[in-house]
Parts: C-alpha cells; sequence; structure tokens
C-alpha cells in the first residue's frame, strides 16, 4: 500500500507539472523572440527622423553607429532611387551589411508594413519608412538566434528546478502518509497471525487513521472475547470427553451385570441418563473449541510406560469380559513430542471404542513400533469393523453410534497431528479395526500427512467392497 500511494502520489504530480511547465516553457520562448524583436523595431524606428531629413548616406552611417545594431554591423538601410523627369537622378543603394533578399525588401514596400524574414544565422526585421518624396525606404535590423533564445534555457531550467521539487515534495509527503497508514495495517496483520499460531497475548495499538484505529479496537476485543471463551472452556469441559466417559463404560458395563430388580433398573437408568448429560455437555463445549490450537505442544512422555499402565487399567474389565489381549513392542522406553494426559486420553478412547463397539469375548492387540523418524502405535481388534472411516474421521461425527459424542477418533487424529503425524484407519490382521496412529518424532509436519486423506478414502472403499460394518 506504501509504495502504491507513492507511485499514484507520483504519477499525478508528474501529470500535473508537465502539463502546466510545458505550456509555461513555450510561453517563455515566445516571449524571449518577442522581446528581440520589439528591440529591433525600436533600433529601425531611431533612423526614422534621419531619413526624414535627407537620404544621403554620409549622415545615415553615422546614425546607424550610434546605434547598437549599426555598431555591431547588424543594419542596412535600403533608400529607394530618386527620379527627375522620369529619369532616374540617383540609383537605389543599400547603406550598411544587409542580409535580406530583394524580393523581401521589395514585399516590405509593397506592403506598407513592418516584415519579418529568416536569414542564416537568425532574422531579420524590415521596417518601412515614409519619405519627404513620397517614396518608401526599408530599415533593415539583423537578430541574430542568440538575442531570440537569450534566457529562455535558464527559464526552463528554473521551470524543471521547480518541477522536480515539486514531484520530489510530493513522494515524500505522500510516503509519509503511507507509513502512517501502512504501520498500523502491518501490525494488525502482525498481530493477526500471531493470533492465528497461539500467541493469545497478541494485542494492537489502537492508533493510526480512524478506520485502522477501529479495526484495532475490533480485533482486541476479538482476542479478548478468544482468550476468554478458551477460559471457559477449560473451566467447564477440560479433556471432558473420554477423561470423563471412561469410567462411566466400566459403571455401565457393571450396571449390566446386576441382573433384574427394580434397584438395578434405576441404576442403569441413571448411568444412561448420566450419559446423555455428559454427551450434552461435551457437543455444547465443543461448540466454541478452536480447531488449529496444537495438542500438547512442546511436552513428551514414555509412549512404552503410557500403554502398558492403560493396559493394566482395562485388562481387569477385558478379564471380565473374556477378550484375549496382546501387547507387544512395550518392553523398552520409547520417547514421543506427546504430553502423557493427551496420550492417555488418546488412548483410553480406542480402548474405549473397542470394549463399546464390539461384542465380550472379542480379542484385540496393542502394538508399539519405534522408527528413525517416527513411532507408529497399532490398536487392533477382531470386531465387525468400521463402514465409513472417512466419516468416522470427521471431527464430531457420531454417525448412528447411539450414545456417542463422535469426538474419540478425533481427539486421537489431533494427537498424531500435533506431532506432523497422522490417523490411518484399516483392516486389522484380526478381520476387524486396525487404528494406526502415526507420531512424528520430528517437528516439521512430514509427507506422510498430506496423504491420509487419499489413503483414508482408499481404504475405505476397500472394506465398502470386502462388506466390513460396524461403529467403532
Amino acid at each position: 500500500m506504501r509504495w502504491a500511494l507513492v507511485k499514484v502520489c507520483l504519477a499525478v504530480t508528474a501529470m500535473v507539472v508537465v502539463a502546466f511547465a510545458v505550456p509555461l516553457g513555450l510561453v517563455v520562448r515566445e516571449m524571449a523572440g518577442d522581446r528581440a524583436i520589439t528591440g529591433a523595431e525600436r533600433q529601425a524606428a531611431s533612423i526614422g527622423p534621419t531619413l526624414s531629413i535627407t537620404t544621403d548616406s554620409g549622415p545615415l552611417e553615422r546614425a546607424m553607429a550610434i546605434t547598437e545594431p549599426g555598431s555591431r554591423g547588424w543594419m542596412a538601410i535600403h533608400v529607394p532611387a530618386v527620379r527627375e523627369a522620369g529619369r532616374v537622378v540617383r540609383p537605389e543603394q543599400e547603406i550598411g551589411t544587409g542580409r535580406s533578399s530583394a524580393e523581401d525588401v521589395a514585399a516590405t514596400r509593397r506592403s506598407g508594413r513592418a516584415y519579418t524574414a529568416a536569414v542564416p544565422g537568425g532574422s531579420v526585421l524590415l521596417q518601412p519608412t515614409a519619405l519627404a518624396g513620397g517614396s518608401i525606404a526599408v530599415v533593415e535590423v539583423f537578430v541574430p538566434e542568440s538575442d531570440v533564445s537569450n534566457g529562455v534555457a535558464t527559464a526552463w531550467l528554473v521551470l524543471a528546478g521547480v518541477g522536480l521539487a515539486l514531484i520530489v515534495g510530493s513522494v515524500a509527503v505522500a510516503d509519509r502518509l503511507g507509513v502512517r497508514m501502512v504501520q498500523p495495517a502491518q501490525r494488525l496483520a502482525g498481530a493477526a497471525q500471531d493470533l492465528g499460531e497461539g500467541k493469545l497475548g497478541a494485542r494492537v495499538p489502537e492508533e493510526g487513521p480512524a478506520e485502522l484505529k477501529s479495526a484495532a479496537v475490533a480485533f482486541n476485543s476479538m482476542a479478548d472475547q478468544v482468550v476468554q471463551l478458551l477460559e471457559n472452556e477449560r473451566e467447564l469441559a477440560a479433556d471432558l470427553s473420554h477423561r470423563l466417559r471412561t469410567p462411566l463404560t466400566v459403571l455401565r458395563l457393571n450396571a449390566a451385570s446386576l441382573g433384574d430388580g427394580p434397584a438395578a433398573d434405576q441404576t442403569r437408568a441413571a448411568v444412561e441418563q448420566l450419559e446423555r448429560e455428559v454427551d450434552t455437555i461435551i457437543r455444547t463445549a465443543r461448540e466454541h473449541r478452536p480447531r488449529t490450537l496444537p495438542v500438547g505442544a512442546g511436552a513428551g512422555c514414555d509412549v512404552s510406560e503410557v500403554v502398558r499402565e492403560r493396559m493394566e487399567f482395562w485388562s481387569a474389565l477385558a478379564e471380565d469380559e473374556g477378550r484375549e489381549v496382546r501387547l507387544a513392542g512395550v518392553d523398552r522406553p520409547v520417547r514421543i513430542p506427546v504430553a502423557r494426559p493427551e496420550l492417555v486420553a488418546a488412548l483410553d478412547a480406542l480402548l474405549g471404542n473397542i470394549f463399546r463397539h464390539t461384542p465380550e469375548g472379542t480379542p484385540f492387540s496393542l502394538d508399539v513400533h519405534n522408527g528413525e523418524d517416527a513411532v507408529i502405535v497399532l490398536v487392533s481388534d477382531a470386531g465387525p469393523g468400521i463402514a465409513d472411516p472417512e466419516a468416522a474421521l470427521a471431527r464430531g461425527n457420531k454417525g448412528d453410534r447411539a450414545g456417542s459424542t463422535g469426538l474419540g477418533l478425533d481427539i486421537v487424529r489431533r494427537v498424531a497431528e500435533s506431532t506432523g503425524g497422522d490417523l490411518r484407519i484399516g483392516r486389522s490382521v484380526l478381520g476387524g479395526t486396525e487404528v494406526r496412529i502415526w507420531l512424528a518424532l520430528g517437528t516439521g509436519r512430514g509427507p506422510r500427512s498430506a496423504r491420509r486423506g487419499h489413503r483414508v478414502v482408499r481404504r475405505a472403499s476397500r472394506l465398502r467392497r470386502r462388506g466390513v460394518a460396524g461403529p467403532h
């Protein structure tokens, strides 16, 4: 914007300067020529009194000598011939140095008006003067080209200097105005970028033009509102989704084994009502959850330790339901750039889905593979599988899963993408669903993340052809 303003001002000022300076320069040149011709007319008129008295060459030469053009040899007098009784008493004579042609002199005598003719080196003024006998003498004054253009170059230089000064001054003023407008806009753009990167303390000074000042006020108000919404969210539903649903799952399964009776029915009804209320709270909190905030940024944990701990928690319930559990790849420490609470929530989401959406007795496994640039966590089961993996990965999409918020796989996906990895769903070797969590060990987002959507769609199409169905 700053350079645009400077260019516009430069173009406008240059056009104005050209529009005024060029005609003014032409007028100056015309005025210089008129001044030279006027001076020549005045010098020619000074010879008139002498011609009215005598036409002898001696007095006329003396009269020319006292003039400036005459002293320089720039004046001549064309005296007509003297006739008496039809014969020429004295022929036509030219006194001084003449430069005009005989035709120009004759034309001046016939017209009786002053005449200017071009000659080599300049121009000549031919001024007719009436003599006593009725004849007409012509006074010739030479005007050199240097006199016609005298002072024109200086005047043009002054005009050019004034025009250049106007252009430079206008550009400087436009640049200062542009800085006054651009700097607040740049600060506003920088603050918006900082806010988008998660720097919630970014604010903009409320200064500059009225429009930008109003925009800064609106931005600061918006940033304060975002911070307030995030604080309210953390206070209301921080990790409420599956950290609260995990004990509810255990409670529901235990309530199902209470048998028959009024107390058992009331307990099961209360658990179902509690789950519905929790689902309502989670969906309400999701409406204001930022979608770009990183998960567990700057933290780390031992994935093997977390997996062993969560499997120890879920093993009791798996034993009650007759589920066979296989655990592999957790015999040595493996550090990942994910906060421990986030990884716990992700694992509980996947394991809770297995207990919720597969029949009792369905085996499952959890494998950890450590590579040079990534750690892969595989959660597999022998259940019915997922009919539409792409829809299951859509954030908050619960599909036809009764009592589900649709946040389980989304929480896992966010954990993976916070490291630059991704989440993939496919067919497991056990015959059911395989959820592959790719946790990148670097800071940048790898090429695998860019191919996530394509591979999920391809796996989904393959699962549909095989007729696999069932929520997860």
